[in-house]
């Protein structure tokens, strides 16, 4: 048979040359960057730059059809990519324009491309896909009364679409969600021009302005009101809330702006394009910082029991994560401590200026359980691994309470004002940008004109709580 047909013949081609590199290569495997608590999450051997991601929504019961254009480069010649992703069903996928074989193993997409991508190569992966928000329920796709929502911290992301799933490697998002006529979607950054609404469907544009880790990614479907404000030195802010409850949350999202401003005061400008609250209802049992728009559950605002201070005090936690988790990413996930200890110490801090639960009396009682939570989970900057074949609970008492509790004892080693310039640098000098443990020493240690390390690494990594500076009262590490 000749073939006439010059897409034919490089289609055949391709073929051909994908039967090959599958013979010599052995079965694909899943991978991991080396992060102890999630040893096959990310993916090495690239660097992404910006994902694109299009979603079709239908109803909250049916798979969303999706597409995830990655942009990235490769760190290392790659004769395989490995993406992580599970919860979807893969139609197609190709890299650099051509058709790639695609595979799962374990929690990975394992694409062999026609050709091996040669070192510090631009990579231009397309995967066309489904995105079933009736998963395992561990994370990803939220089901709200209205839509969904999204909640990948930590390792969920990739139950929603294909990509390099640690926060490690941050890229840029672009969003593009189709949903039906009537129904609102919302996504992390900035709007872009609306698609032009057809009978039945509108497509929604969002992208971000400063890279993002994919445990921070928001798209959110539903019957919603979105609520713009002005925040300090004139931030855009957005609201995103049920249509009905609108009225009811509108007292409370006006606190937004008197937060921002509390807290620039105390670590500077805030960090991103905008800010905002998205409240669902759905009863997650969390509020989550996804970047530039928070996820609360409805019922913190509206169920009985929680008196105004508490749920300002939550409000501060996850606004406090926009400069500490966010826009500074933790380096690998044994670093969480500096995310939630962080949000925890602003969350203390500010109710304690409310009048109603001093930070003394707060990290005294965080003192007196200290050595409780790191003998169950392991010190605030060593976590504990899950057992074989178990998930790990990451986020413990340990990393909140207890990892406030290092902030409490650093700023009575070093003093108020240099523990403040510890704060600001570190939100300033990392902005954007991923950091860890020893940076934060070194930091630190600058700061304090000597060597923290003796000091921090203690309170960081012992199994036992050292003595608190300044509260011999307390006791010490060897207190029964």
């Amino acid at each position: 048979m000749q073939i006439t047909s010059p897409r034919l013949r490089a289609a055949l081609l391709a073929a051909a040359s994908l039967t090959l590199v599958a013979a010599v290569l052995p079965p694909p495997k899943a991978l991991g960057i080396g992060d102890p608590l999630f040893p096959e999450l990310g993916n090495p051997g690239y660097d992404v730059l910006s994902y694109d991601l299009s979603l079709t929504y239908k109803d909250n019961r049916s798979p969303l059809d999706a597409v995830t254009v990655i942009h990235a480069r490769a760190r290392q010649p790659l004769e395989r990519i490995n993406l992580d992703f599970t919860n979807g069903t893969v139609a197609s996928a190709e890299v650099n324009g051509e058709p790639a074989r695609f595979e799962s193993a374990g929690e990975d997409l394992v694409l062999t491309p026609a050709r091996p991508v040669a070192d510090n190569m631009p990579l231009h992966i397309t995967v066309r896909h489904t995105s079933n928000p009736r998963g395992r329920g561990d994370g990803g796709w939220v089901l709200t009364d209205d839509g969904l929502a999204m909640a990948n911290q930590a390792d969920a992301a990739h139950r929603v679409f294909p990509c390099n799933d640690h926060p490690a490697d941050k890229a840029y998002f672009t969003f593009r969600i189709t949903t039906p006529a009537g129904l609102t979607a919302v996504a992390n950054g900035v709007p872009g021009a609306l698609a032009a609404p057809r009978a039945a469907a509108t497509t929604w544009t969002y992208r971000t302005l400063h890279p993002m880790a994919t445990e921070l990614a928001q798209v959110s479907v539903g019957d919603s009101a979105v609520i713009h404000g002005t925040g300090p030195h004139g931030l855009p802010l957005r609201n995103v809330v049920p249509t009905a409850d609108r009225g009811q949350l509108e007292p409370w999202l006006k606190k937004t702006a008197g937060h921002i401003e509390w807290m620039e005061k105390r670590v500077g400008p805030y960090p991103f394009e905008n800010y905002g609250v998205l409240i669902a209802r759905a009863k997650t049992g969390f509020e989550l910082e996804t970047q530039t728009l928070t996820l609360f559950e409805h019922g913190l605002f509206t169920g009985e029991g929680y008196p105004e201070w508490y749920v300002e005090s939550v409000m501060v936690h996850e606004l406090a994560h926009q400069w500490f988790g966010d826009s500074v990413t933790p380096r690998t996930w044994s670093d969480l401590w500096l995310n939630e200890g962080h949000a925890t110490w602003y969350e203390a801090l500010y109710a304690d200026g409310l009048g109603k639960y001093s930070l003394e009396r707060r990290m005294r009682e965080a003192y007196q359980r200290s050595d409780q939570w790191r003998a169950a989970g392991g010190p605030p900057a060593a976590p504990k691994p899950a057992p074989p074949g178990k998930k790990i609970g990451l986020f413990r008492p340990a990393v909140y309470d207890g990892a406030a509790l290092i902030l409490y004892a650093l700023r009575q080693e070093i003093g108020p004002e240099a523990f403040d310039r510890v704060e600001r640098r570190w939100v300033s000098e990392h902005r954007d940008a991923v950091a860890g443990t020893r940076d934060f020493v070194r930091l630190a240690s600058e700061e304090a004109g000597r060597d923290l390390a003796p000091f921090l690494e203690p309170w960081l990594y012992g199994k036992t709580t050292p003595a608190m500076p300044g509260h011999p009262e307390w006791g010490g590490a060897k207190r029964v």
